[in-house]
């Protein structure tokens, strides 16, 4: 029998650690031919010098257990840099048919405290790393379907987090970011569905080099063993299934996803309706209608982080 990803060739994004890295063995597992892509860099917060050994220990790991992968160094922000990753898919195994965009640094601080040089950069590796290689996969695709040929196969899986969903204060570099790729993920999923493409996003919860602040103290596997309930691989499946044909009528979505669970998320509706009764709004009509609105509601509405997340501290 055939596997789901047989014949088909994918990139990953960020594969040599963590969440990347389980996507890109899962994607392997499932048949496909994976390019995996890393800076390399120690530093969560992008510090430290490039690497190539990361992308090459995945890409080996692939390869011992009989999949096809090569390794590729480079910084996915960089314009011609996104440009080279789809080109050696495409040379390496004719043509691309997933990507999933996975990289990512954190350079948390309040909103007061943020540097221009941290806001740029979270920036600029999620959400401009998310557009470059998303636009020259688009002109691949784009291009072979323009030329005629037909069945043009295309799979975006793009990462968000639940800091955009739920809020996070000390990020809002990162929340920005991560917001702006599902904005970015829906209008991609629009733009490319008449030519064989789809393109979808998640919002991972996983235990990673980059959360591991956030999660300590939270569940983990008691002395009985078993999976991490934040186990990066509770999230690759999705991932691989996103990026397969079981798939073909899943586009411009977001879920959640997480520790045996996935949600779908519903677009953002509309709570409450007021209509001016008279031709225009005035101060005083807003007045009425809208503080006793919101003082009707819980004061703030804020949660605390673990109820945000779900979760609970402890074993």
């Amino acid at each position: 029998m055939s596997l789901p990803l047989e014949g088909l060739s994918a990139i990953v994004t960020g594969a040599g650690r963590g969440l990347g890295r389980a996507e890109a063995l899962e994607l392997a597992r499932l048949g496909a031919a994976v390019v995996v892509n890393d800076y390399g860099q120690p530093g969560r917060d992008g510090s430290g010098a490039a690497s190539a050994a990361p992308a090459e220990e995945v890409a080996a790991e692939i390869r011992a257990a009989g999949g096809s992968a090569v390794a590729h160094l480079g910084d996915i922000a960089d314009f011609e840099t996104a440009r080279a990753l789809v080109d050696l898919a495409v040379t390496e195994f004719g043509k691309l048919d997933v990507l999933v965009n996975n990289a990512g640094i954190l350079r948390d601080r309040m909103v007061f405290s943020m540097s221009e040089e941290e806001w740029d950069s979270v920036i600029r590796v999620h959400l401009k790393g998310h557009f470059n290689t998303t636009h020259f996969a688009a002109v691949h695709w784009r291009t072979r379907a323009k030329a005629g040929e037909s069945g043009v196969y295309g799979r975006i899986v793009n990462t968000s987090s639940e800091a955009f969903l739920a809020g996070s204060a000390g990020q809002p570099n990162y929340a920005a970011a991560k917001g702006g790729i599902v904005g970015l993920t829906t209008s991609t999923a629009l733009a490319l569905a008449r030519y064989g493409v789809t393109a979808n996003a998640i919002c991972p919860r996983a235990r990673t080099r980059m959360t591991e602040d956030v999660f300590a103290g939270f569940a983990e596997p008691g002395a009985e063993g078993g999976i991490d309930p934040l186990s990066p691989e509770h999230v690759a499946p999705l991932v691989g299934y996103l990026a397969s044909p079981a798939a073909a009528g899943v586009n411009g979505q977001l879920l959640v996803v997480h520790g045996g669970m996935v949600a779908i998320v519903d677009r953002p509706r509309v709570a409450a309706q007021f209509d001016t009764a008279k031709e225009a709004f005035t101060y005083e009509e807003l007045d009425g209608l809208l503080t006793p609105h919101y003082a009707a509601r819980p004061t703030g509405e804020t949660f605390a982080a673990s109820e945000v997340l779900g979760l609970k501290k402890g074993g």
